[in-house]
């Protein structure tokens, strides 16, 4: 009997979340669309969203307006000066999960629980060459000046300043591009990686879901709204 009334509750929860995500999905937020100021020509910036079947990404352009954003990336030892870095690509997600698993042969039990329950946050920065276009895995936005420095004020307040300044956490990076940064807020199911994407895409003006916990219901949401 109380394996049944287990099975049942761990049913009722997994229906309960499909929905959630479903209504969340469905949901735009902002409910209703904020007028955009009109750019003049050539004052747009291209940003990127890139995703994977559990994890979104925010890539802005490498130029001297981002390199003087974020200073300590080069500081950190990122090849941001590189002839070939094209992108800056951060994503924010549970501390663990995020250092511990560069790929899924490294899936371990102690991270998957932190990533399923709560950890701390951190930001993956990352420096990218050309990115291919079109893809299934890539999407690009046009947003105004106003709202790419807003982005950027996003990312930025993402970051966890210690003792003064930025700095990357020691012995995590995955290679020779990339490094992590102790991040504000924590991670749990409920406010993951995609939910950050979808606060940082509202930040430069486009309309999610109230909740996108999956790149799928964030890129749902976007095409409803958007």
């Amino acid at each position: 009997m109380a394996c049944k009334r287990s099975i049942r509750g761990l049913f009722a929860l997994a229906l309960v979340l499909v929905l959630a995500a479903i209504a969340g999905t469905l949901m735009p937020r902002p409910l209703w669309p904020s007028a955009k100021a009109s750019e003049a020509f050539g004052q747009t910036r291209r940003i990127l969203v890139l995703s994977n079947p559990i994890h979104t990404d925010i890539a802005i352009p490498v130029n001297a307006e981002t390199l003087a954003r974020f200073p300590f990336l080069a500081e950190s030892g990122m090849p941001v000066a590189h002839p070939n870095a094209r992108w800056l690509v951060f994503g924010w997600g549970g501390r663990a999960f995020y250092i511990e698993t560069p790929t899924w042969a490294d899936l371990k039990p102690m991270p998957l629980i932190k990533g399923l329950t709560l950890d701390r946050s951190v930001i993956h920065a990352d420096v990218a060459a050309e990115i291919v276009e079109p893809s299934a895995r890539v999407r690009s936005f046009e947003i105004g000046s106003n709202e790419y420095q807003l982005l950027l004020a996003y990312i930025e307040a993402s970051f966890k300043a210690e003792d003064g300044g930025i700095t990357a956490i020691p012995d995590t990076a995955y290679g020779p591009t990339d490094d992590f940064f102790e991040a504000n807020g924590w991670f749990s199911a409920a406010v993951g990686c995609n939910t950050w994407t979808a606060g940082a895409l509202r930040e430069a003006g486009s309309r999610t879901g109230w909740w996108n916990p999956l790149p799928v219901s964030l890129s749902m949401s976007l095409d409803l709204y958007n």
